[in-house]
Order: C-alpha cells, then sequence, then structure tokens
C-alpha cells in the first residue's frame, strides 16, 4: 500500500506544481528573440587566372614528337584592406618545379610568392591619383604590355628575351594623370627578380612615362591609344667582391644591367595591336682574377624588335559578336649588336572565347637561330587555355 502511495505522489507532484505556476497574460507581445551568434566578416577579394597547354614538337632532331599536357600557371590573387587609404595584395604562383637541382629533390608543383605588396593611396580623386607600394612588385614594363598581349600563349617580348623578371622586391610609385592622360610608374629593386634573393649590395632603378592623348576620344579603338617610354639602369656585383686564394684582390665595382625601349598599343576587344624596340646592355667577366689570368670586364649590348596583334575578324567587320579570333606575332632579338646572329620568334594561331572568362587557342610557335646565333631551333604546335575566376 505504501508503494502504491508513493507511486500516485509523485505523478501528481509535477501537476501540483504546475497549477501553482502563474497563468501567463497573452495580451502582452513576445519577448524578441535573442541576437543571433557575433560573426567575423574578413573582406577577401580572392581572384586567379590558370594557364594550361597540350604541346607538340615538330621540328626534326631528337625533340620530334615530343609531347605533354602541361599547367604552366595557376596565379591565386588576395586582395584586402588593410586601414584608411591602405590595401595589400598577395599572388601566389603555382607553377612546375623544372631548374636544377631543385628537380632532383621534387618535380612536381609548387606555390611560391609572385606578389605580395602594401599599397598606400596618397591621392585618390577624380582626377590626380597617387600610390607607393613595398615588397614584391610588379616590374615596370611587363604587367603593362600584358594589357596589350594575351600572355597565357607566350610571354611578352622583353621577358621571352631575358631583359628582366616581372616582378621584384622593392618599392614603387605610381602617379595617374588627369582626364585619362597617362601614368608614371618607378621602381627601386633588388634586381635578381622575384625568383631568388638578393646577392649584391647593388640596386636597379626603373620608370615607365605612358601617355594616353586620346584618352576622353568619343573612338573606342583610337582612345585606347597609348605611348610609352622606358628606361630600367641596374647593376650587378662582381664573382670577385670578396677575393679568394690567388686573387690579386677584391673586386668592389659594378657591372652594368641596363635596360630602355618604348611601347606604342591600340586595345580594344575587336583590334589589339602592339610594337616595341627595347635595348640592353650587360656586363660580365672573363679571367680569374690572378696574376696568370686578369680579370676583364666584357660588356655587350642586345637589341629587340616586336610586332604583334590580336582581333575579332566577324565583330570588328561586322559588329556583331564572335567568339573567333586570331593572333599574330614577330620577334627579332639581337643578342650582341656587335655579331651578326639573332633569333626570330613567330607565333600565329586562332582563339576561340569558351565564355567571358575562358578561351582556348590552337597556335604555332617558332624559334629560329640565324647568322651563327647559338639557340636551339624550335617549331612547336600548342593547343592552349586560359580560365579567369
Amino acid at each position: 500500500m505504501k508503494k502504491i502511495s508513493l507511486v500516485l505522489f509523485a505523478m501528481t507532484f509535477p501537476l501540483a506544481l504546475t497549477g501553482q505556476q502563474p497563468t501567463p497574460d497573452t495580451t502582452k507581445p513576445a519577448p524578441p528573440p535573442p541576437p543571433p551568434p557575433a560573426t567575423v566578416s574578413v573582406p577577401v577579394d580572392f581572384s586567379g587566372v590558370l594557364y594550361a597547354n597540350f604541346q607538340y614538337r615538330g621540328d626534326k632532331g631528337t625533340a620530334k614528337s615530343t609531347n605533354k599536357f602541361d599547367l604552366e600557371r595557376a596565379y591565386l590573387t588576395f586582395r584586402m584592406p588593410a586601414g584608411d587609404r591602405a590595401s595589400i595584395r598577395i599572388t601566389a604562383d603555382v607553377f612546375q618545379q623544372g631548374t636544377a637541382p631543385q628537380d632532383a629533390f621534387y618535380k612536381g608543383w609548387v606555390i611560391r610568392a609572385k606578389y605580395a605588396y602594401l599599397q598606400y593611396d596618397l591621392v585618390k580623386s577624380a582626377s590626380w591619383n597617387a600610390n607607393i607600394r613595398g615588397g614584391l612588385l610588379h616590374n615596370v614594363l611587363i604587367d603593362h604590355i600584358e594589357q596589350f598581349w594575351p600572355r597565357w600563349i607566350s610571354q611578352t617580348p622583353e621577358e621571352r628575351a631575358g631583359f628582366f623578371a616581372s616582378s621584384d622586391a622593392g618599392v614603387a610609385t605610381t602617379v595617374s594623370f588627369p582626364n585619362k592622360f597617362g601614368e608614371i610608374y618607378a621602381t627601386i629593386v633588388n634586381g635578381p627578380g622575384y625568383t631568388s634573393r638578393e646577392t649584391d649590395r647593388f640596386k636597379d632603378y626603373a620608370a615607365r612615362l605612358t601617355f594616353t592623348p586620346l584618352g576622353t576620344s568619343t573612338n573606342p579603338i583610337l582612345k585606347t591609344f597609348a605611348l610609352s617610354g622606358w628606361t630600367y639602369i641596374g647593376a650587378v656585383g662582381s664573382q670577385f667582391v670578396n677575393g679568394g686564394a690567388g686573387q690579386v684582390g677584391t673586386v668592389g665595382t659594378s657591372m652594368p644591367r641596363t635596360r630602355s625601349g618604348v611601347f606604342l598599343g591600340l586595345r580594344d576587344p575587336r583590334l589589339t595591336v602592339g610594337g616595341e624596340w627595347g635595348i640592353r646592355k650587360d656586363g660580365s667577366e672573363t679571367g680569374a682574377n690572378t696574376v696568370a689570368s686578369p680579370r676583364v670586364e666584357v660588356d655587350s649590348t642586345g637589341q629587340l624588335l616586336a610586332g604583334f596583334f590580336t582581333a575579332r575578324p566577324v565583330q570588328l567587320f561586322s559588329g556583331s559578336t564572335s567568339p573567333l579570333g586570331v593572333v599574330a606575332r614577330w620577334d627579332r632579338f639581337k643578342v650582341n649588336t656587335d655579331k651578326d646572329g639573332y633569333i626570330n620568334t613567330i607565333i600565329t594561331g586562332l582563339t576561340w572565347d569558351l565564355n567571358k572568362r575562358s578561351a582556348i587557342s590552337l597556335d604555332y610557335q617558332e624559334q629560329t637561330p640565324h647568322s651563327g646565333a647559338v639557340i636551339a631551333a624550335t617549331k612547336t604546335y600548342f593547343l592552349h587555355l586560359v580560365a579567369n575566376f
């Protein structure tokens, strides 16, 4: 009997407690829901581009019929603010390791920094604009020409001829003129490029002055006309800077590494045209810096002439949209103006837009030495792919 009483008490006790609770007032509005948990928002602007190709060698010799699929590059870019007037950009370069001796350890794809800099806007208005940058920066010329030439098909003429790397560590400034009249871009950098650390105490100074005199024109093609003059004054240290056993002493002087040139171009989705001339001077050393084999500095001057165009013929002549395009380029690089040898590069092909961000090209690229120039002749057929995201 006691057990039954305990069970009845356990069952009725919660009901008794409930009956003692006050009746809710339904005339009052319900309390607001609790606020959601706080979240952290990081304003990161992410973008990128992918370069891939299939290539087939058509030249004679042991390389004939050599072919491969290649992921040439993938650039991953992050942009975000860094306080008032300041922002950062970091671009990661995904590429296949192909340089000895690093490729003996790993022959796959690796990641390195291509651009990594802080930008501070000094002036930002409807007319004048100016900023300064510090870090891994754009080269004074190559990024400018890549606005005209499709980099996904080949490097620019200067980069292909070894004038300089496309980025380097240092400081830079940009000043944009009112009325879309042009800009000045100037840099002070280490010199070896983004693929190397600093190797001597000398710095390289460069500047580009670009005029766009028709920037306010109503003609959509002529308004893009650009005329650029650029110069690059650099220096490299001697390999005998620290001296050594048997040498006659240390060599603390520098050797020249200077470049300069002009570029002009038009840029429009229907027609892009570019032409350029460049000259480079490089110092080098012979000898062993000893009494028996004294050090001798030798300077050589090289010269580059190049022209290219891309066009969408249907869109250019009829005004209707078409994914078909054509591309052509010719380079002549004279390694040393004191000698007869020179190198010709020819690129020609067709492009097809898959959409507004992706395209393919079927192109032929030929590099041929003439008059004793020492370089391997190549004839390569490409199927290129570019994807922007």
